[in-house]
This record gives structure tokens, sequence and C-alpha cells, in this order.
């Protein structure tokens, strides 16, 4: 799931940084998409105008490192969550 997550957020910080034309299907398609993953970042970071129609989206560079952190975290406690599951049948 989170390798979905992070592709298409990789996908739009990449069209975004090199000025993809937003009316094509596959762009819509792609900023459509992530939108909602980038709704509780919205507001953090300003993009940054690195030229005419190029934008540095540092919203979503964040998005993907917080939700990398919060997998990461989420794998840990299944990992210890099993592992205090089978100690206490083992003792």
């Amino acid at each position: 799931m989170l390798a979905i997550v992070k592709i298409d957020l990789g996908l739009r910080f990449t069209l975004r940084l090199f000025g993809a034309n937003p009316a094509t299907p596959f762009v819509r398609f792609i900023y459509d998409a992530s939108e909602p993953l980038l709704q509780p970042f919205r507001g953090i970071f300003q993009a940054a105008v690195v030229g005419p129609g190029y934008v540095l989206e540092f919203s979503t560079l964040f998005a993907i490192i917080v939700y990398s952190l919060l997998a990461y975290m989420a794998i840990r406690f299944v990992i210890w969550l099993n592992n205090a599951t089978h100690n206490n049948e083992a003792a």
C-alpha cells in the first residue's frame, strides 16, 4: 500500500517539477489521485516556482516522508505485537 502512495506522490512531484500539462488525462489523474493524500499537509510549506510552470512542492516531499515514517511505525508495531503474542504463548 505504501508503495502505491509513494509512487503516486512521487509522480505528482515529478510532474509538477517539470511543468507537465495538467489538461492531459494522465497528469489530471495523478493530480486528482494524490490530492486527498496531500490534504493534511496543505499550507505547511509554500511551493517554490523555479521557472515558468515548474513548481517544487515541498508539501509533497514532506507527505512522502511522513507516510513512510507512519508505515515504518505500523510495521514495527505489528512485529512487536506478533513477538509479544508468541512470547505469551510460549510462557
